[in-house]
C-alpha cells in the first residue's frame, strides 16, 4: 500500500505582506484631514479597530488615492478573514499556477492564491499595479461575501442609470450588493462602474459588509425545489428591443427556468417567470448551478422582477 507525501500547511498571510499592505493602505484614526464625510471616517475607525488598516509609520493616511488590484485583492482577502488554515496542500499552489502577471515573490501574491482558490473571480492577466474600478471592486467583494454562506436576496430590480456602462458579467454582483446597501448611487441615481475606487470608498464597502455579515443570518440549507438569489442583466439589441436574462441559482442542474407572462405598466416590464423542475427519475449530480430565462421587450421599459407562476 503507498503511503501519500507528507502534506505541507500552506502559510498565512506574511509579515512582509501585512507591513507592505500596511505602507500601501497606512492610515490611522488621528489622520482623517483629508477624508470626506463622516461616515468615511468611523468606517475607517472601526476597520483599525478590527486590525484591518493601519496607519503607516508616519502615521499617515492617504484617502483619496485609488487602490491597484494587489491592494484591492488584499484588502478583501484579510477583511473577509479568507484563509487555508484549516487546508493542507501535497504540492504548495503558487501565484504564477493562475496569473500570468503576478511574482510570485510579490507581498501580495498569496492573496491572490487565497482568491483564486475561493472563487473571487479576479482576471488570470490582471496587473496588480492598475488601478481598480468600482465595478471591479464591487464583483470581487460580491464574490467573497458568497464565500460566507449564501443569503436570501429580494427578487427587486434596482434601476441603475449608467447601468449600460457596467459589465453585464457584474450586473448580478452590483444589484446584490445594492440591495445590501454595501454600495450606493450618487444623487443622479448612477454607479459609476468604470471610476477607479478610493481607498476611503472602499473601506466604506468593506465596513458595509462586515455589518452585512453580521446582522444577516446566511440560509444553510436552501430549501429543495426552490431557486434563489435571482438576478437581472440587460443587453440592448437595437434601438427598439432590449434582452432580459433572469439568472437564479438552483440546487442541482436538472432545473430550468422560464418566464411565463410580462405586464407592460407605467413604464415598466414585469416579468413573471416558472420553475422548470427536473425531469422525474433521472439523476443529477448535486451541485448548485445557474439557470437562466431569456425574454425580450421594447427599449424604453425598465424591466422588473415580478412573482413566481404555477
Amino acid at each position: 500500500m503507498k503511503t501519500k507525501k507528507t502534506l505541507s500547511k500552506f502559510p498565512k498571510l506574511t509579515l512582509l505582506m501585512v507591513i507592505v499592505f500596511t505602507l500601501m493602505f497606512g492610515g490611522t484614526a488621528s489622520a482623517f484631514n483629508d477624508i470626506k464625510g463622516d461616515k468615511e471616517q468611523k468606517a475607517i475607525e472601526r476597520l483599525e479597530k478590527r486590525g484591518i488598516i493601519k496607519g503607516d509609520f508616519h502615521g499617515r493616511y492617504y484617502p483619496a488615492q485609488k487602490l491597484t488590484g494587489a491592494s484591492a485583492v488584499s484588502l478583501i482577502v484579510q477583511t473577509l478573514d479568507l484563509n487555508f488554515d484549516t487546508i493542507r496542500f501535497i504540492k504548495m499552489p503558487k501565484a504564477s499556477d493562475y496569473y500570468t502577471k503576478v511574482n510570485d515573490n510579490a507581498w501580495y501574491a498569496e492573496a491572490f492564491v487565497i482568491a483564486n482558490y475561493y472563487g473571487l473571480d479576479i482576471p488570470k492577466d490582471i496587473n496588480p499595479a492598475a488601478k481598480v474600478t468600482k465595478e471591479q471592486f464591487s464583483h470581487w467583494l460580491f464574490k467573497g461575501l458568497s464565500t460566507k454562506g449564501d443569503y436570501m436576496w429580494t427578487m427587486q430590480y434596482l434601476n441603475i442609470n449608467d447601468e449600460k456602462q457596467i459589465n453585464k458579467d457584474y450586473m448580478n454582483s452590483i444589484q446584490s450588493l445594492l440591495q445590501a446597501k454595501i454600495v450606493t448611487l450618487d444623487k443622479k441615481g448612477n454607479f459609476g462602474p468604470k471610476q477607479p475606487v478610493s481607498r476611503s470608498e472602499a473601506a466604506g464597502m468593506l465596513d458595509r459588509t462586515l455589518q452585512f455579515i453580521e446582522d444577516r443570518q446566511p440560509v444553510e440549507n436552501p430549501v429543495p425545489g426552490s431557486l434563489y438569489d435571482f438576478g437581472m442583466n440587460t443587453d440592448k439589441i437595437s434601438n427598439d428591443i432590449t434582452k432580459v436574462s433572469i439568472t437564479a441559482m438552483a440546487p442541482h442542474p436538472g432545473y430550468g427556468l422560464e418566464v411565463s407572462s410580462i405586464t407592460f405598466k407605467d413604464g415598466k416590464a414585469i416579468i413573471d417567470y416558472r420553475v422548470v423542475a427536473p425531469q422525474p427519475g433521472q439523476f443529477y449530480p448535486q451541485v448548485i448551478s445557474e439557470v437562466t430565462a431569456v425574454t425580450y421587450i421594447p427599449a424604453g421599459y425598465q424591466p422588473v422582477l415580478g412573482a413566481q407562476s404555477k
